[in-house]
């Protein structure tokens, strides 16, 4: 992947219909890196097939969805897993294992893609869950956690490394007020080291602080994926 290379790209893409319940048809979308693409989509399940289409998830019948240069749909499952080891996501549906500890849930994502000593990786793990407003890495199942508690967890797990691209589904009812400048700030962060990010989001409040460091906004609808003016 060059410099001035998308690190996101969605060219001509039609889902498959049968497999996704995406309406076929075209998606365009281009996201270089460090830029931040706000998505309206009040349909969280749509926002969510979406999500799984940028990630390569999803068959297609034309075009081509590419993440750092490669086409998701000419890798195999070895480069697959380690392409999305780089992808940092927020999942409204959460996507915990209740059989885990919150704590390794967060982590075991991280520990797949990486060679960081294992105390390393609970030190990054803890300074992010106290940057968070969590007291330390919580040990409980999820479903023993409150939902504010939960999406504290869920940041920490979609900021874990260094991801390239942040696919962030719409928690905003979820996390608490005093989360979300700690929220923006390690946004920025993650951009200024050159990060993409894609952020699904159900109403303008969800993204109302964060207006102007907005580069593309855009809305998923039913009939597909529509330009907005950034104000």
């Amino acid at each position: 992947m060059t410099a001035n290379a998308p690190l996101l790209e969605l060219r001509d893409v039609m889902p498959s219909f049968e497999e996704s319940g995406l309406m076929p048809a075209p998606y365009n979308l281009r996201i270089m890196p460090g830029e931040c693409a706000v998505i309206d989509c009040r349909d969280v399940e749509r926002a969510a097939l979406f999500a799984d289409l940028c990630t390569g998830m999803i068959s297609l019948t034309q075009g081509s969805v590419k993440f750092m240069g490669l086409d998701w749909s000419a890798l195999h499952d070895r480069q697959l897993n380690a392409l999305r080891g780089r992808i940092g996501r927020i999942s409204r549906h959460g996507g915990w294992l209740d059989m885990f500890g919150t704590h390794l849930n967060i982590m075991l994502p991280h520990l797949y893609h990486t060679t960081d000593p294992f105390e390393h990786v609970v030190q990054h793990a803890t300074e992010l869950g106290h940057r968070f407003g969590l007291p330390g890495l919580p040990i409980s199942a999820p479903d023993r956690l409150s939902a504010a508690d939960l999406a504290r967890a869920a940041c920490v797990r979609a900021f874990m490394g260094r991801p390239a691209l942040l696919v962030l589904e719409d928690i905003s009812d979820m996390l608490p007020e005093e989360t979300v400048l700690p929220f923006l700030e390690m946004l920025t962060t993650a951009r200024d080291r050159g990060c993409g990010v894609l952020w699904l989001v159900r109403s303008a409040a969800a993204w109302r602080d964060y207006r102007k460091a907005v580069n593309i906004h855009m809305r998923l609808l039913d009939e597909g994926l529509f330009s907005l003016r950034v104000v």
